[in-house]
């Protein structure tokens, strides 16, 4: 369920791309969020506080959490599924945060990379799950963050204890194994299979290799158009047919939307495979100053079927924004 991709082109070009695959609806829509919203971390009496430093545009699931998104220096945050993530135990006395914030949190507070990773190693919070929406099992997710530098990091929870994973060189992330483990399919150049032999199954394994050749087997364009279509090409090569249906693989799932950043002109692509365009968000024109920026949504509809093209900036509308799931009063008394 998910591929996350970094490409790193000519000129400073950095693009971040995803796929997002779910089996259900997960009701996204796209929010813009400006500085200095009054934050919590919604996760006990020990919940950390934080008041947003940056403003940014994120993709909601289930308009409960931020699970994508980027913010107004170009940080960008994304969450993916990882059966094997072991969060903290609920009587962990240490600072806690939501998961439905972990990515919102990111992206208030950090500008690049290297700046999140210096702070997270401090441990100023842990992160505390709780049930997917709708469903009886608890959200297990890993993050992964990369910048205009191309600098990229993976963060999950392994065994109840943060684990970073970090380097420009981990352009890649799928699903299961943990990323430890993920890091044993990035051979060598010279390794690497050529484009007559790459797999071709849904597996996390096989999207993680087909993903690694390609994004650095296209073309590095000069024109900036054309590198967000090779990058549009290699995330579409690595998604899930809609319907399809594997029921001894839950680790697989049909894409439903895929976004792609191209940090430099910062401008926040969104596709959804229902419709047929893909449109931007162009965070240069937007508004994140405390004083006079507003929270707007842009409503993508049922199964995220609402037509936009082009530069949809103009038409997030203000909106009151969308409460963070915290975690349940069952969570919090076990």
């Amino acid at each position: 369920m998910c591929t996350r991709i970094v490409y790193l082109g000519k000129d400073e070009q950095t693009i971040t791309t995803r796929t997002m695959d779910w089996k259900l609806e997960i009701e996204t829509n796209l929010w813009v969020f400006p500085r200095g919203i009054n934050r919590d971390g919604i996760a006990g009496p020990n919940s950390i506080k934080w008041k947003s430093k940056y403003g940014s545009v994120i993709a909601s699931g289930y308009d409960i959490s931020t699970t994508d998104g980027i913010n107004e220096k170009g940080l960008m945050a994304n969450l993916l599924w990882l059966a094997e993530s072991k969060y903290p135990q609920q009587s962990d006395k240490r600072p806690a945060l939501s998961i439905s914030l972990w990515a919102q949190y990111m992206l208030d507070n950090y500008a690049t990379v290297a700046e999140a990773v210096e702070s997270l190693e401090k441990s100023p919070f842990v992160v505390m799950t709780d049930n997917v929406p709708g469903q009886d099992r608890l959200a297990t997710l890993h993050l992964s963050l990369s910048d205009a530098s191309g600098d990229s990091a993976i963060i999950e929870y392994i065994d109840g204890e943060q684990v970073i994973h970090h380097s420009r060189e981990y352009q890649v992330m799928t699903n299961s194994p943990i990323y430890e483990e993920q890091l044993e399919w990035y051979p060598t150049p010279e390794d690497l299979p050529g484009l007559e032999d790459l797999p071709g199954s849904n597996s996390s394994k096989d999207r993680s290799v087909r993903a690694r050749v390609y994004i650095n087997a296209i073309k590095k364009q000069e024109n900036p158009n054309k590198a967000v279509a090779g990058v549009f090409s290699v995330i579409r090569n690595v998604s899930v047919p809609y319907g399809l249906q594997i029921g001894d693989s839950p680790e697989i799932s049909s894409t439903r939307w895929r976004t792609l950043v191209d940090h430099k002109r910062q401008l926040y692509f969104f596709e959804s495979v229902l419709t047929p365009n893909i449109f931007w968000t162009d965070l240069k024109k937007i508004d994140f100053s405390a004083e006079t920026g507003k929270v707007k949504k842009l409503e993508l509809g049922e199964e995220q079927s609402n037509i936009f093209s082009g530069d949809a900036t103009k038409d997030y509308v203000d909106s009151e924004p969308f409460e963070f799931r915290g975690l349940s009063d069952e969570q919090l008394d076990h």
